[in-house]
This record gives structure tokens, C-alpha cells and sequence, in this order.
């Protein structure tokens, strides 16, 4: 049986960062599930395809090879503008959370990041972890991101997106942003990632130990 570790929060908290770091220290399998989502973003406009045809949508979401999700590529801004316009659809959010589960089988762990792991996705997860900062802090994360890797950005605009998109995240109908009730809260404002990566290490190896 799968070890699963969930873990949910708002853009720019960490928890892309920590995942990773998690599944590299226990050699589990990791997924950013907001790839998915993107991914499916792309295959739509690479395709020509409309952005608000719910059926199109899903059928396009259920092609999406989880194991051919580059980062890299899925990370630009256009792409992640169609991503939030397509994860508000129900069905598609059915297609791919269906294809998170199948995921999450994956032997010996997995590790899945996103908005609702812990309270949709993986409800029966070993640990669940709830990644967040200050919209401030998060704005400022983004901001260095874009500064360091050679690109121009006004912080303000990003504050304010950073804001709205909580708004959207939080409000949605659909699988709304959340802490599942079971959540362990890594607030990392002012906690470096190595600080957050060695809460997180204890609350994982006290819930491998209950397993053994």
C-alpha cells in the first residue's frame, strides 16, 4: 500500500519546494497537480481548441500523461491564465483528480502538491501538510523569482494578483482551497525551508513508524 504525503496551500507558500525535497529524503514519487492542470491548458491551445467548452475540456484532461509534465515549459504565465480557466469546470476537475488517485498509488509513496489533496484527492493520506505565508511574503517570493532569473516585475502587480488569486482559489464552488481538518499547518513567513522540511521530516517519520 502507498505511503501518501498531501500537501495543500496557496501559490508561492513553499510547498512546490518542500514536496520535492520530501520525495528526494524518502524516495517517494511526486506530482505538482497544478501541472496537471496547465497541462491540460497547453493541449487545448496547442490543439486550437476553445478554453470554455466543458466537454473539450474534460476529454482533452483525460489524455494528460502525468509522467510528461515539464515544469519548465507548463510555468508560463499564458498557460497558467487558461490553466484557472478550465480548473473551475467540474468535470475537468473529476478527469484529473481521478488521474491524482491513480497516481497516488504508486508504490513505495508518493508525494502530491496542490489546492485539495488533503480534502478531495487523497482524504485518507498518512500525513497531510497545509503550506502557507503571508500574501506579502508570497508577493515578495515571486517577485525575487522573476528579479533573479533575469525577468522585469513590479511587485505591487504581483501582490495583487497574488490576493486574487486566493480569492478565486479560496471562493471556488468546486473543491474550494482549504485546510483539511487534520492538517498540520507549516506557516512559512518567517521559517526558512529547511526549518519547514525538518517539521515536516518528524511528522512523516512518526506516521512510517505506526506503519512498520
Amino acid at each position: 500500500m502507498s505511503f501518501v504525503v498531501a500537501i495543500d496551500g496557496p501559490a508561492a507558500a513553499g510547498k512546490g519546494t518542500l514536496s520535492r525535497l520530501i520525495a528526494k529524503r524518502y524516495g517517494f514519487h511526486h506530482l505538482d497537480t497544478g501541472l496537471t492542470y496547465r497541462a491540460a491548458a497547453k493541449a487545448l491551445i496547442d490543439a486550437g481548441l476553445p478554453l470554455d467548452d466543458e466537454a473539450v475540456a474534460e476529454k482533452t484532461a483525460r489524455q494528460v500523461d502525468l509522467s510528461g509534465l515539464d515544469s519548465a515549459v507548463l510555468s508560463a504565465h499564458a498557460i497558467g491564465e487558461a490553466a484557472s480557466k478550465i480548473a473551475v469546470m467540474p468535470a475537468v476537475r473529476r478527469a484529473l483528480v481521478e488521474a491524482q488517485r491513480a497516481f497516488a498509488l504508486k508504490e513505495p509513496g508518493t508525494v502530491l502538491d496542490g489546492r485539495d489533496i488533503g480534502t478531495v484527492v487523497c482524504p485518507d493520506a498518512a500525513v497531510k501538510l497545509y503550506v502557507t505565508a503571508s500574501p506579502e511574503v508570497r508577493a515578495k517570493r515571486r517577485y525575487d523569482e522573476i528579479v533573479t532569473g533575469g525577468g522585469t516585475a513590479d511587485y505591487t502587480t504581483i501582490f495583487e494578483d497574488v490576493k486574487k488569486r486566493d480569492t478565486r482559489d479560496m471562493g471556488r464552488a468546486d473543491s474550494p482551497l482549504r485546510p483539511a481538518e487534520d492538517a498540520h499547518l507549516l506557516d512559512t513567513s518567517e521559517m526558512s525551508i529547511e526549518a519547514a522540511f525538518q517539521a515536516a521530516k518528524t511528522l512523516i517519520d512518526v506516521a512510517l513508524n505506526k506503519t512498520i
